[in-house]
């Protein structure tokens, strides 16, 4: 078990190194902002409790990505976000910008975010994983749970795909 001291330095550690990129994660899988707070405080204390099983097979960055992912994920499944989710589709007329538009404006994202986010989410996640994150195929491969060979297939339909939409093509 981890000392209260080593345990306080460590969750700082991690929270200053990773915090943001955990936060964005959750919130690129989930689109919503309380989730993503959310689900960041869960994975950092669910890694905390967890530390001592954490073996070394990939970087502590990896590792939290994937807490972050599987939380994500089981977030998303939940009967309450789907209920919620599907209430608001039909009861709400948005005339203001989704949390997605407005995070992609406070960013200044340019033209080429929209096509990602355009992208089915097997491919877009794949794109993020390697770009913002800069995981190697070997790590992103074990985060998924795929094989290499499955990453490199999706990155270069996924390259494909953005090739289309930046020349105006129509994609598949």
């Amino acid at each position: 078990m981890v000392a209260v001291n080593d345990a306080n330095t460590l969750l700082c550690d991690w929270m200053e190194s990773y915090g943001q990129d955990v936060w964005n994660y959750a919130f690129f899988l989930t689109k919503r902002k309380e989730a993503a707070d959310d689900i960041s405080q869960d994975v950092f204390m669910k890694a905390l409790k967890h530390w001592n099983d954490f073996q070394g097979r990939s970087s502590v960055k990896t590792w939290l990505l994937t807490i972050t992912r599987n939380l994500s994920l089981n977030y998303l499944k939940s009967s309450f976000v789907t209920r919620v989710s599907l209430i608001g589709w039909i009861t709400s007329k948005q005339t203001k910008p989704s949390a997605e538009n407005e995070f992609m404006d406070a960013a200044a994202v340019s033209q080429i975010w929209k096509f990602v986010m355009e992208l089915p989410p097997k491919y877009r996640e794949v794109l993020i994983l390697e770009s913002h994150y800069q995981l190697s195929r070997k790590e992103m491969a074990q985060l998924l749970g795929i094989s290499e060979g499955t990453i490199k297939s999706r990155l270069h339909r996924a390259r494909a795909r953005m090739e289309q939409l930046l020349k105006g093509e129509d994609a598949e």
